[in-house]
């Protein structure tokens, strides 16, 4: 028998959206959904960012023929940085002689604010490989130094395939991740996931993942949460994140036609309640089956 609460409530939905967590609580609550919102991370900015300095050096020394901005956020934290040793004009300048590359539209937003020219833009979902083959349309690779500002955790499987196409690499870190000050709202989320209080999981970055299961490990429940995690629908922004969830274990339900928060929100809960359905409805049976094999 298919549950009530299934049937006739609104879905209860766990998002870890941090920056945006107001926003996100808003779009779940406006497509019906019980939003519960647990924020996992925070961004910090790498204080005497020397590597930031060594890329400003090489970028007025003419050392640098195409850079790469990841992210909106990062992008402004790293002309934040050079701001501190030369003019804005003076840095756009200089990178207005390189090739730019953006990879997605955050970014893109940013240069276009700067008034910097864009080269290439990358078009969704956005991941690495998406990045790498934009590039190698665009021009070639080969004896190219190509400056990445980062975004957290590097882009190694990125940085490999580039190496051997002959580039040059050069890393632009700007801000990593932490877990936030607060984290009783994720322990809280842990504790209520295992006690299979959500029916739909959000997740709008893999650095979310990795977040949690972190607290869970350190409350003992990391397995119990994966366990409890995977009875209910799962939801991933793209590419990127579906490929971490899967390689940890939580296979992933639903990616939204485009990598966005909106999309997101709004296609989980569209198809939600249906897959959740079917999702119960094969682990019961599962269970059934194992049981009369114990049985028997």
């Amino acid at each position: 028998m298919v549950s009530k609460h299934i049937d006739s409530t609104p879905l209860r939905v766990l998002s870890l959206e941090s920056r945006r967590g107001d926003e996100m609580r808003s779009l779940i609550e406006r497509h019906g959904g019980l939003a519960t919102v647990a924020p996992s991370m925070r961004e910090i900015v790498i204080a005497e960012n020397a590597a930031a300095f060594a890329f400003g050096n090489r970028l007025f020394a003419g050392g640098i023929d195409v850079v790469v901005f990841m992210t909106g956020v990062g992008a402004t934290a790293l002309m934040e940085a050079l701001e501190t040793r030369w003019s804005r004009a003076e840095v756009l300048s200089v990178m207005n002689v390189c090739r730019t590359v953006v990879r997605g539209p955050k970014p893109a937003a940013v240069l276009s604010k700067w008034g910097l020219r864009i080269d290439d833009r990358v078009p969704e979902p956005n991941t690495w490989r998406d990045l790498l083959s934009t590039m190698e349309t665009a021009f070639l690779l080969s004896g190219k130094t190509i400056a990445i500002q980062e975004y957290g955790k590097p882009s190694d499987d990125l940085y490999y395939e580039l190496i051997e196409r002959n580039a040059l690499v050069v890393r632009v870190p700007v801000y990593r991740w932490a877990l936030p000050e607060d984290v009783q709202p994720l322990i809280d989320a842990v504790r209520q996931t295992v006690e299979e209080r959500f029916d739909l999981i959000l997740f709008t970055s893999a650095q979310q993942f990795h977040h949690i299961m972190t607290v869970a490990d350190t409350l003992g429940l990391s397995q119990k949460w994966l366990e409890a995690a995977n009875r209910c629908v799962v939801a991933s922004i793209g590419p990127t994140a579906t490929e971490t969830l899967r390689d940890g274990g939580l296979p992933v339900d639903l990616q939204p036609t485009h990598p966005r928060m909106g999309p997101l929100v709004r296609e989980s809960l569209d198809l939600g309640r249906g897959l959740l359905l079917t999702k119960r409805g094969l682990q019961r049976a599962a269970d059934f089956e194992n049981s009369k094999q114990l049985d028997g």
